[in-house]
């Protein structure tokens, strides 16, 4: 066996074998591994003289990882990764740019056939609120002393997929959707008959808000409550706090000089406080929200704020569990060379939540996780390394629901803070409004109300 030493002669003390790195000793074999023999080499020999060093040292030495080497493959596929989310989304939009013009081309049968189907209950306007006038119950959104509405905004399917695997994960591992399987197969059956099918969405948290449509009836009330709460991982509630707001706008001036009556669901824990203009004592006596001078009118939409005026606002805290609207309980569990992660919601049965986002942080990936099974869809953000759970509606027919995922060996505190959105037609206040009473007299004017529970700050830590 040909040895090598750094005094020149062959054989010796420490030698360094040249078989260790390439087993045929011709040329050929020598320039096919000639730059693994440049670098061990370069281990023995230092400006012209020995290393104390072994041949196990030598080959720890040129086999160690580079710091910068892999920080610069991720950076790398980091890039790769948003490159392909870029050519996602084209295709979407160039998808949904052949639909439009297909409902054109063949009068929008096929799809209006399944525009109310989808999931199974996305409604034919699944929007962020409903309006009823006169005295009617309608729900919807509204701010404290404005009319600005929070809601999650959708995001078209991947090109070329179904609607239940639009966010499959890449090596085909599959995706339990529990109730949808029935409608997909029959989405497929259309499709397959040349019927054109409108894809189906879904919620995508951190998209932009959008803005709540403008009033059509001359008086338009907003219920708003706002959600903080910051749940504990092991179980308990660390905060709880629900803020809301009774907001008015009237368009023309000859209806501004009104009073407005309302009703509560006599929640102890809501404490209101009227707008310090309103005549205190009439609310306190006859829950009538009027302004302390009969004669002066409410600002109006042209001459005052555009948005609405202030009336009413009110304030619940409290550190009962059973009042929480959705409880989160997540199991991380290493086992071998994986992290198996189980998450399960439980939704009370006081709200219908619409548009349920469960965002779940996860440490970084060069692949997205392996989703086992799941009641609703999911989406992986890479860039900011979070796993997405959405649910369209959370109703009687689902009250509770779970996820499983795997991903590479990781400490359970990586899988917090989970974040969660949602919104809901119902508040905690139970607030209507009865009745509008005009003060010059004549027929009550038609108006509409708005109501809308939305999450400001929602998490588990």
């Amino acid at each position: 066996m040909y040895t090598y030493n750094t005094t020149g002669n062959h054989g010796g003390a420490n030698p360094y074998q040249v078989p260790e790195y390439s087993y045929s000793l011709d040329e050929e074999g020598i320039g096919k591994t000639a730059f693994e023999l440049i670098f061990a080499f370069d281990e023995i020999i230092s400006l012209g003289h020995k290393e104390n060093v072994t041949v196990a040292q030598v080959k720890q030495y040129c086999e160690m990882e580079s710091h910068e080497e892999k920080l610069h493959k991720m950076v790398l596929q980091s890039k790769i990764n948003d490159t392909k989310d870029v050519m996602k989304r084209k295709a979407s939009e160039i998808d949904k740019s052949k639909i439009e013009k297909g409902r054109g081309d063949q009068g929008g049968f096929g799809l209006m056939s399944l525009q109310s189907m989808g999931s199974g209950r996305i409604e034919d306007s699944f929007s962020d609120m409903s309006i009823s006038g006169g005295g009617g119950g309608g729900f919807g959104s509204g701010s404290g002393f404005g009319l600005s509405t929070d809601v999650e905004s959708f995001s078209s399917k991947s090109k070329g997929r179904p609607p239940s695997s639009a966010t499959a994960p890449p090596k085909g591992l599959g995706m339990q959707l529990g109730k949808s399987q029935k409608t997909n197969q029959f989405l497929e059956s259309l499709k397959a008959e040349g019927e054109v099918i409108l894809e189906d969405v879904q919620p995508k948290a951190g998209q932009s808000k959008s803005a709540a449509p403008p009033p059509t009836d001359p008086i338009t009330l907003t219920v708003e409550e706002k959600l903080n709460v910051t749940l504990k991982r092991d179980g308990g509630v660390s905060n709880f706090d629900v803020q809301g707001t009774l907001s008015l706008q009237i368009l023309n001036q000859e209806d501004a000089q009104i009073q407005v009556q309302i009703e509560t669901g006599g929640n102890p824990g809501v404490l209101f406080k009227a707008h310090p203009n309103m005549n205190k004592e009439l609310f306190s006596n006859e829950n009538i929200l009027g302004l302390k001078d009969p004669n002066r009118p409410f600002p109006t939409g042209q001459g005052g704020d555009a948005a609405g005026v202030g009336l009413l606002k009110w304030r619940m805290q409290s550190t009962d569990e059973s009042v929480v609207p959705l409880t989160i309980n997540c199991w991380p569990s290493v086992s071998g060379h994986e992290t198996y992660v189980s998450i399960e919601y439980e939704a009370s049965s006081l709200f219908d939540l619409r548009n349920v986002v469960i965002a779940v942080p996860l440490p970084a990936l060069r692949e997205a996780p392996s989703v086992r099974q799941i009641d609703g869809e999911w989406r992986y953000d890479s860039r900011n390394s979070v796993l997405e759970w959405s649910i369209l509606l959370i109703d009687n027919s689902n009250r509770s629901g779970s996820m499983e995922f795997v991903v590479p060996p990781a400490d359970s505190s990586v899988f917090f803070p989970i974040s969660v959105q949602f919104l809901a037609t119902n508040t905690f206040s139970d607030l209507k409004v009865v009745n509008v009473i005009p003060l010059k007299g004549g027929a009550p004017p038609k108006y509409s109300q708005r109501t809308q529970l939305i999450t400001e700050n929602y998490q588990v830590v």
